[in-house]
């Protein structure tokens, strides 16, 4: 009898022996789950904030590229000489044309590119262009009118010039007669005495002022 209880107290103790180890192995694994979820949660964190890094880069990056990029008159100078050669040319239809090209690209113009130091002073010389390239465009028939709008416009581009350089080589010519003898410049691409205000009139009458070159 002895020794049948003592048989049962053994086994009893093994029991508790082996649910012990077990609930202690089970308390072992516990920890490495969670170390391993919290490295992946990290390893996740990582991996986003890379990204979020990367992005921001990337977005300095075409940011400061943008802020590089040099705003040009090419364009504008581009309409206004084909304006001042239909003149040249004493054809009002063709000046019309150029007119209203040049008007549209001045309003294409993307504001952002300009230079912020030179935002303002650029925004009055363009407002004063737009007008007189409308009055040109709208005044097929009447070409001593957009005569007049060129001189004016002239006075623009060559602020706008003084502002900006030019990509080109230009001449700044000046007709002593128009406007009742108080004379009136214009540019012109090349160095040859082509007066836009009287046309064959007086094809040769004027004088280079200056000479503009290129940046």
């Amino acid at each position: 009898m002895k020794n049948i209880t003592l048989s049962i107290s053994a086994a009893v103790l093994m029991t508790i022996a082996v649910s012990c180890n077990q609930s202690s192995n089970k308390n072992s694994e516990k920890p490495e789950n969670g170390s391993t979820a919290v490295a992946e949660d990290q390893s996740t964190q990582q991996s986003e904030k890379k990204a979020t890094d990367s992005a921001t880069i990337e977005d300095g990056t075409s940011t400061a590229q943008g802020d590089n990029n040099s705003f040009s008159i090419a364009p504008i100078v581009t309409d206004y000489l084909s304006l001042k050669n239909a003149l040249v040319s004493d054809n009002d239809k063709a000046a019309a044309s150029a007119g209203k090209k040049l008007l549209a690209t001045l309003n294409k113009v993307d504001m952002q590119s300009v230079p912020a130091d030179k935002h303002q002073k650029y925004m009055d010389i363009a407002d004063d262009a737009k007008e007189h390239a409308e009055h040109i465009g709208e005044n097929a028939g009447s070409i001593h009118h957009q005569r007049e709008h060129l001189s004016s416009l002239s006075e623009d581009l060559k602020d706008l010039i003084a502002l900006f350089g030019a990509s080109q080589t230009l001449y700044q010519d000046h007709c002593p007669m128009f406007n009742d003898n108080k004379g009136a410049i214009w540019l012109s691409e090349s160095k040859d005495i082509k007066n836009p205000y009287y046309g064959s009139e007086m094809l040769t009458c004027g004088n280079v002022q200056k000479t503009i070159a290129a940046k």
